[in-house]
């Protein structure tokens, strides 16, 4: 295998491994909004909430590298995740369901500021460097490829909560419940669905989602701060749009072409461009296709 052909083989690894974590994050915008047609800008920062509640645990209960610490931090953060979570949707979106969707978006805006300068005051502004979860070593090594543990670990946490949401959505009475709400909720209120319990489900599960994601972020990338949440989140959000905002689906594909995308950007080009780059998918994405690659268009009347 050539020398150029190796060089692509290791940005497609790393960009998937990078794409498996954009997937998770992606897919709490879109269930979210899926639901409730909102755009809960406040998840990056319960993904950042997730990353300290993880550092800290981690601190706390003075953990050694190995899988039993990257399941208890797992656990720790979606657990804190599902929470805060929860409490966004109860305090802040609840109240304004009923509102116009404009509303809704400002107070999205709103409690992501919130979350990001109170975690200033909280955590402090320096960045912290995240404990060591796992040890790093080539598992296999091909010429200049090597498949690191480190992603390996990333894609296979990734691919066991993707398939656990596929099977929750499709194969579980709380899943038809959700597609029935998604449907349309009138209909599902008229049936006897629980609507307020479905969405607080729905936030529970989407900030799970971010949890996992802030633990194998850190594994990876081992530095976090306050406002890690911003650029990721918006490239979370990125990738919802491209794979089709409300597209489960949608969002996991979104994920991965961001992923690979970056990671040729900086492989062949200049890491410079990796963050306009994304911005520049997500202008190319509504200019001709504002549904998203997997998304459906649809008509209003006026």
């Amino acid at each position: 295998m050539g020398a150029d052909l190796q060089e692509f083989v290791q940005h497609v690894i790393n960009g998937i491994s990078l794409g498996s974590i954009y997937a998770l994050i992606a897919l709490g915008y879109t269930m979210v909004y899926g639901i409730l047609q909102l755009i809960n800008f406040a998840h990056s920062e319960v993904y950042m909430v997730g990353a300290f509640a993880s550092y800290y645990a981690a601190r706390f209960f003075d953990t050694k590298p190995g899988f039993a610490t990257l399941v208890i931090l797992l656990f720790i953060s979606m657990t804190v995740c599902s929470i805060l979570g929860v409490l966004i949707e109860r305090l802040a979106y609840r109240p304004l369901r009923k509102a116009p969707k404009l509303n809704i978006l400002i107070t999205a805006i709103g409690v992501s500021l919130f979350l990001q300068y109170s975690a200033q005051i909280v955590f402090g502004a320096d960045p912290k460097v995240f404990p060591t979860v796992l040890e790093d070593s080539t598992l296999v090594k091909w010429g200049e490829v090597e498949l690191r543990s480190f992603d390996v670990a990333i894609l296979g946490v990734g691919l066991v909560f993707m398939v656990g949401l596929h099977y929750l959505i499709h194969h579980t009475k709380i899943g038809k419940a959700m597609r029935a709400v998604s449907s349309n909720s009138t209909a599902a209120s008229l049936m006897g669905i629980d609507i307020n319990r479905i969405i607080s489900t729905t936030f529970i599960i989407g900030s799970s989602l971010a949890g996992v994601g802030s633990v194998l972020v850190g594994m990876k990338y081992p530095k976090i701060d306050p406002l890690m949440g911003m650029l990721i989140g918006l490239k979370a959000f990125v990738a919802a749009v491209l794979g089709g905002i409300g597209n489960i689906y949608g969002a996991v594909l979104g994920g991965i072409l961001m992923g690979l995308s970056e990671e040729m950007v900086v492989g062949y080009l200049s890491s410079t461009y990796r963050d306009a780059f994304a911005f520049g998918i997500l202008i190319l994405i509504l200019f001709f296709r504002p549904a998203g690659l997997l998304g459906k268009a649809s008509q209003e009347k006026v």
